[in-house]
């Protein structure tokens, strides 16, 4: 430590002695121990370490040079510098034996003060040194540890890290290849430390001028970055982000490179490319298809009621189909799946339904194109054929034929069949389903019954090892159909068309007051101003989830039912009670749903 003294020690039999000559030695910085026999000094100078030993020849027991001899002896005393301190004659044998056991000098007594003076500050300023070489050498040691453990920690991150680390000099030689660079390219650092990167097929040549480039002696710049392809043992090149960071040194600059492979962020942003577009093009698919079916059914409509009833219908078959669809993220579907969506909507019944044929799976296309078309001929078997009658069938089979599907639709029981004078709408939408392919859609106009037959030659999948599809039964509903008649309802929408849709809707079917609320805010300062009979909840409003008014809803104990694009696992969780109608909704399923939320409260009130 800086302020550690300087140890200096007088070994006399006799105190006067070392009274005297302490004094003698005081100064500032110094410390004098002292001891009466060998033994004593022995066991001081374990402790202690001294700059200087001051021995009386003549002491009993031990002497001076016995002292000395053992001194020498001892790996720790050895180097301690010794005066003899003598009151006897000047004897050349005595002196030759001191210095014989290792004694650097002699005084004679009586002690010259300035003679002990001088001698002594040869040894304090020796001692000064050696203690300050002791300090600086503790310093180095740990400057030396926290760099060998900086070093292990920088060794340890860089072998460990995701990033590979290339230290490349100013001739772009390869001088470090991390541990990283060996995992991210394939190659090991024995293979590489020493040869140019042009020459290991590691480095192409533009990239060796982008580098040499940041090397370049008139580049002021630190750091750089950039995106390289870089050479992988197996794959070739890859992609790659590139930060490299510009080292001076007294000879030359090096590059440190720090690289990132980037393959699997180039892959998402092709995938996340093609799904946009794949958006795009299905939405304006969607869109075309929902224009023509407008304009079709205007065209051939007796008048708006007509059109409205097949229009929300067409619409709602494609809502479902995409719903369906999403589940299973827009790849293939199962022909079953999108058949029991019918039935659990309505538009098809369990009961009258005799549906055979293997586990398939339709694509997308196909899947909104068979949407339209189950759902147009079980509309036309509702309005005439064998489902507008109590005892009418229909039997719905398909199979797999050389790569396609033939399906049939066959009704009996119903009543006697005409053929018609011209096809309307919904036949020529039927006969668009396989694409109009000549002889791909045909009706066989039968006096007991209609048959449709329906072959698809692509979009098709047999599932051999799944197993069909759970049909679905329906469900008999002997609930009394509640009126909303005076009730107040409040609609909680933030898409102000949809809002003043659906407040129509309510007041079309005798709601008393509707209120609307388009932010949660402002949802939650209505429930509290005022009691309401019905809610209807929008899954998202403005981009903030609903949560806190689902809770708000049910603390009140108000029904409610969410009304929204999203699925059922987009929605606040723990409110699965809460019925969910997906937009868009044709105008009976909301008053249907929202009659069932009446009679169950009003169950519950009577119990």
């Amino acid at each position: 430590m800086p302020d550690r003294p300087i140890r200096f020690l007088i070994v006399d039999d006799i105190a006067e002695n070392i009274l005297a000559l302490e004094a003698l030695l005081r100064r500032d910085g110094l410390l004098v121990d002292h001891a009466h026999s060998a033994t004593e000094a022995l066991e001081l100078m374990l402790v202690h370490d001294y700059a200087l030993a001051l021995l009386d020849v003549h002491m009993p027991d031990t002497d001076g040079y016995e002292l000395a001899e053992l001194m020498r002896s001892t790996e720790r005393t050895r180097g301690v510098p010794i005066i003899f301190v003598t009151a006897a004659e000047r004897d050349e044998t005595r002196r030759f034996r001191g210095y014989e056991a290792g004694a650097v000098d002699y005084i004679f007594k009586p002690v010259d003060p300035v003679v002990l003076k001088s001698k002594a500050e040869v040894f304090f300023r020796i001692g000064q040194q050696a203690r300050d070489l002791q300090r600086q050498h503790d310093e180095m040691q740990r400057i030396a540890h926290d760099r060998d453990r900086a070093a292990s920690l920088l060794r340890a991150h860089t072998d460990n890290s995701p990033l590979a680390f290339v230290t490349l000099d100013q001739d772009l030689v390869i001088r470090a290849w991390s541990k990283g660079a060996e995992r991210m390219f394939g190659r090991l650092a024995a293979d590489l430390l020493g040869q140019p990167a042009t020459d290991t097929c590691w480095l192409d040549d533009d990239g060796a001028a982008v580098l040499a480039g940041w090397l370049a002696p008139g580049d002021a710049a630190p750091r750089h970055s950039t995106e390289l392809s870089l050479g992988h043992a197996e794959r070739g090149l890859i992609p790659c982000e590139i930060h490299g960071s510009i080292l001076s040194g007294s000879r030359q600059r090096t590059l440190s490179l720090q690289i990132l492979d980037i393959t699997e962020r180039r892959r998402a942003e092709e995938v996340r490319s093609l799904l946009v577009g794949e958006l795009n093009h299905r939405i304006k698919n969607t869109l075309a298809n929902v224009q023509a079916i407008a304009r079709q059914g205007l065209r051939r409509s007796r008048d708006l009621a007509e059109f409205e009833q097949s229009f929300v219908g067409r619409l709602q078959a494609l809502s479902r189909a995409h719903s369906i669809l999403s589940d299973s993220t827009w790849a293939s579907a199962p022909l079953d799946q999108l058949i029991d969506d019918q039935i659990r909507v309505g538009t098809l019944d369990a009961d009258r339904l005799r549906r055979n044929g293997p586990p398939v799976e339709l694509t997308p296309d196909t899947m909104l194109r068979m949407a339209l078309t189950l759902h147009e001929l079980a509309t036309n078997a509702a309005k005439y054929g064998a489902l507008s009658v109590p005892q009418g069938m229909v039997h719905l089979d398909w199979r797999l034929d050389a790569g396609g599907l033939a399906l049939t639709w066959r009704e009996t029981g119903g009543p006697a069949v005409i053929p018609p004078a011209h096809s309307g709408f919904g036949s020529d939408l039927i006969a668009a389903v396989a694409g109009g392919e000549d002889g791909a859609v045909a009706a066989d106009w039968r006096p007991e019954g209609v048959v449709w037959a329906i072959r698809l030659s692509e979009g098709v999948k047999a599932l051999d090892s799944t197993p069909a599809a759970p049909r679905a039964s329906a469900e008999a509903a002997d609930r009394p159909a509640a009126v909303l008649h005076g009730c107040a309802v409040l609609v909680i929408e933030d898409e102000p068309l949809v809002a003043l849709d659906i407040q129509e809707e309510l007041e079309l079917a005798g709601a008393g007051h509707v209120r609307i609320a388009r932010t949660v805010d402002a949802a939650l300062s209505a429930l509290s101003e005022h009691r309401f009979d019905l809610a209807l909840l929008d899954g998202n409003l403005k981009g903030e989830p609903v949560d806190s008014v689902a809770l708000r809803l049910r603390e009140a104990s108000v029904p409610f039912c969410f009304v929204s694009g999203y699925g059922r696992e987009h929605l606040p969780q723990g409110f699965e009670d809460a019925p969910l109608i997906q937009k868009p909704f044709p105008p009976t399923s909301l008053r249907q749903i929202l009659s069932e939320l009446l009679y169950l409260r009003r169950l519950h009130a009577a119990e």
